[in-house]
């Protein structure tokens, strides 16, 4: 039984950053339909460890994240992972939106004139929470994008779709380690749209279920169950209980 800890309606083009304690969830609801939730994680013990990515797809043979994926850090370790989703196909190649981008995309409008908002990019997001904790460009990894469904066509050209976009969508990760979690609700760099997208996130932070032998991410890859057992050795706990709880 999990139970709630703190909630949040983050709206459209903006930035935060917390620390996610393991054995924790973030559930996160697109609330209109068309959000982008663009996530960097770095282990808060050691900031050299992040999100990783390149291991994170060839480790799982997948272009696309859903439910049952790890998100791999660079220790080959599992940051998180997706335990439910029903959006279904997540984004982690395309990166971020420059701030070069958005102007040239979306037009200027700053903080000066029209406060709230403004239009950020992705960019200038991460390296506004980045900064907070000491952090500068040379950490800004590769991010993950939630709520953000890209394509390839038969040319290789990726293409943004956002035939799948519904209000309600909801993805839940539990947190497999302690993370820094990096994140904004700027617009993803292929969105089509002509006007700045902005739409609000529900953010619930609740408790998680302990991980049981049978648990469907543990089971999902054997890569999965590679990189828990080296969260299990991280953090020197026996191996995974039964759902009966025994050892």
């Amino acid at each position: 039984m999990t139970q709630k800890i703190y909630e949040y309606t983050m709206p459209g083009g903006h930035h935060w950053s917390f620390r996610m304690r393991r054995g924790t969830q973030l559930r996160l609801t697109d609330i209109e339909g068309g959000a982008n939730v663009a996530l960097l994680f770095y282990n808060p013990e050691n900031l050299l460890e992040r999100y990783n990515a390149p291991d994170t797809l060839k480790g799982q043979h997948t272009f696309k994240l859903t439910k049952g994926n790890c998100l791999y850090s660079d220790m080959g370790r599992s940051f998180a992972s997706i335990v439910e989703d029903s959006f279904g196909w997540h984004d982690t190649v395309c990166g971020n939106l420059s701030a070069a981008a958005c102007l040239k995309k979306y037009g200027e409008h700053n903080y000066q004139d029209y406060h709230d908002d403004w239009y950020l990019s992705g960019e200038d997001s991460f390296l506004t929470e980045l900064a907070k904790y000491g952090l500068t460009e040379r950490d800004m990894a590769a991010n993950l994008n939630l709520f953000s469904k890209v394509m390839t066509d038969d040319d290789g050209n990726l293409q943004y779709d956002s035939s799948i976009n519904k209000p309600g969508a909801s993805i839940t990760l539990r947190f497999d380690m302690d993370a820094l979690v990096i994140l904004h609700t700027c617009p993803h760099p292929l969105n089509p749209a002509t006007d700045y997208p902005s739409h609000p996130v529900l953010c619930e932070l609740t408790t998680a279920e302990p991980l049981t032998a049978d648990d469907y991410c543990l089971n999902h890859r054997p890569e999965n169950r590679r990189a828990l057992d080296n969260n299990r050795l991280y953090y020197l706990e026996p191996p995974f209980a039964t759902q009966a709880g025994n050892a």
